[in-house]
């Protein structure tokens, strides 16, 4: 039988208190990024039924603050170990493959997160200078997601790689 997957921080009592508020805030200001886009789909319905005009631009609300979600709540489930995860095979090696699969994995991961960070340096800036339709609001703040979702994503990842490699290589007791 497989195991249960770990939920939470593994060692709760060890992690820096510091860090766990701010993942957990990242938690909250996803909630609230998913308010403010509920609120602005209802407001823009509730319009169009009464037969009025929506105001310009209140379209453009959900989908530049859906790219910010994605990234923040990717962020928090990352630290709490809740994201998706197909662990069939990985269930079925030892507790050393299943570490260096999680290193291997987590490794990937922080590469190719690095890359997006060294990617944005120039999309982030060239999207600066384009403004969206509707609220004539510059696009490189809805672009800032992908690397500043990518560093929050990278902690987390650290974490668990230096946890994996000290699974797979145990010191003597």
């Amino acid at each position: 039988m497989a195991a249960a997957p770990e939920s939470g921080p593994p060692d709760a009592d060890r992690e820096s208190p510091v860090w766990r508020r701010v993942y957990d805030g990242l938690g909250h200001v996803g909630g609230a990024i998913l308010a403010i886009m509920t609120v602005a789909v209802f407001f823009q319905v509730v319009m169009r039924f009464l037969g009025r005009s929506p105001i310009d631009g209140i379209d453009e609300i959900p989908r530049y603050l859906f790219v910010w979600l994605v990234m923040i709540g990717a962020a928090s489930a990352m630290y709490r170990r809740e994201h998706t995860v197909l662990d069939y095979f990985v269930n079925l090696l030892g507790p050393r493959g299943r570490a260096a699969t999680s290193a291997f994995v987590n490794l990937s991961g922080i590469l190719f997160l690095a890359y997006l960070i060294k990617l944005s340096w120039v999309l982030v800036p060239n999207a600066q200078l384009q403004t969206s339709a509707g609220l004539e609001l510059p696009l490189g703040y809805v672009f800032a997601a992908i690397p500043v979702g990518s560093a929050l994503l990278i902690l987390p990842m650290l974490r668990n790689l230096i946890q994996a490699v000290k699974s797979i290589w145990p010191r003597p007791s």
